[in-house]
């Protein structure tokens, strides 16, 4: 008995369905895009071709017939937020994959922890764009700005951070209260019945997703962990030499410091705040997002656990949700749904 290699299934075509259910191409073509004026007899007849041959349409070849295009912006921080930075390149390669979509994405960097600046950005946008992605800050102007792009038909993706009471289409990013609870159950089983203060930095409490996640965490910190009371949020703007200066501050004051909970950016400056104290194996830290420094901080034994989001997987959810809108596709949610990973040492990729 001979074998060989299984030969790639034939994709169905219109032309296909139409000799299968007996009638034009023009009569398909109708019913497959739901237009009116065809006989429920010839509907149920092209139908069952649909399904017995499983013909999908060809939806980039469809918009490529019409001429059809859009345009997507992104609206990303400036700085120098090592996370940022790997969603923007992920923003970058996902451009490559939608162009050949018959989409086209153009990157705009703006000060998200300004909600002037923001709002003023998405308010001049260029109407040429049919959809936004936007790390979002939760404040009445920028939401005040995503409901005016949503008003005038632009579909809004918010990404990373929401603004959920804005009219925006559709959120992007993990469950960050979830995230919060996830680092404080790690930070109580990693300080095992030690008594003594946590600090929690942020980078902005304007940011939905740090005020989530430091709400997350202290609601299991409080309730499960009464022997390690956290101290104030204090916010670092997602700067490195801010968190520097605000971790040594700490560690000087807190002699009874045991944990360090970072919901935002700025990790090198509190490694550096850390090892230079010395008390870099004592203090038990956890922070967001596997980066080249987290995980040089992870491999270092500086930094013990890391709580990341896949930004390759954001990136590309964004677009086809704001591509599938557009096109008037559906969205599938268990596809588009985020995962938080935790990241120690011992497991990195």
């Amino acid at each position: 008995m001979t074998g060989g290699a299984t030969q790639p299934a034939i994709r169905a075509t219109l032309e296909d369905v139409a000799r299968a259910a007996g009638v034009s191409l023009a009569t398909v073509d109708r019913v497959v895009n739901r237009r009116e004026g065809v006989r429920a007899k010839t509907v149920a007849r092209v139908e069952a071709a649909v399904a017995k041959l499983g013909y999908r349409a060809d939806v980039a070849a469809a918009r490529l017939a019409r001429g059809q295009t859009f345009r997507f912006a992104f609206v990303l921080p400036t700085g120098s937020n090592s996370f940022m930075t790997n969603l923007s390149e992920q923003v970058q390669r996902t451009a490559d994959w939608l162009a050949g979509q018959r989409g086209f994405i153009d990157i705009l960097h703006v000060d998200v922890f300004d909600p002037d600046v923001l709002a003023g950005a998405l308010e001049t946008l260029s109407p040429a764009y049919q959809g936004v992605a936007v790390i979002a800050l939760d404040h009445p102007r920028v939401r005040a700005a995503i409901d005016e792009l949503v008003g005038r038909g632009v579909a809004v993706v918010t990404l990373v951070s929401d603004a959920p009471s804005s009219r925006r289409l559709h959120y992007v990013g993990i469950d960050n209260p979830a995230a919060g609870r996830t680092a404080a159950t790690l930070m109580g089983r990693f300080l095992a019945g030690r008594e003594g203060t946590v600090a929690v930095i942020a980078g902005s409490l304007s940011l939905r997703d740090h005020t989530e996640r430091q709400f997350g965490f202290h609601q299991i910190l409080s309730s499960e962990y009464p022997n390690l009371p956290a101290l104030p949020v204090i916010e670092g703007r997602d700067d490195s030499d801010r968190t520097r200066e605000l971790t040594a501050a700490l560690l000087a004051r807190h002699a009874d410091l045991r944990g360090i909970y970072c919901c935002g950016a700025g990790n090198r400056g509190i490694a550096d705040a850390l090892e230079a104290s010395g008390r870099a194996r004592e203090v038990v830290w956890i922070t967001h997002e596997l980066t080249q420094y987290t995980r040089r901080f992870l491999v270092r034994g500086t930094l013990d656990a890391v709580i990341n989001q896949d930004p390759g997987h954001e990136a590309r959810s964004a677009a086809r949700v704001l591509l599938a809108h557009c096109s008037g596709e559906p969205i599938s949610a268990d596809q588009e749904r985020i995962r938080i990973d935790i990241f120690l040492r011992d497991n990195l990729p």
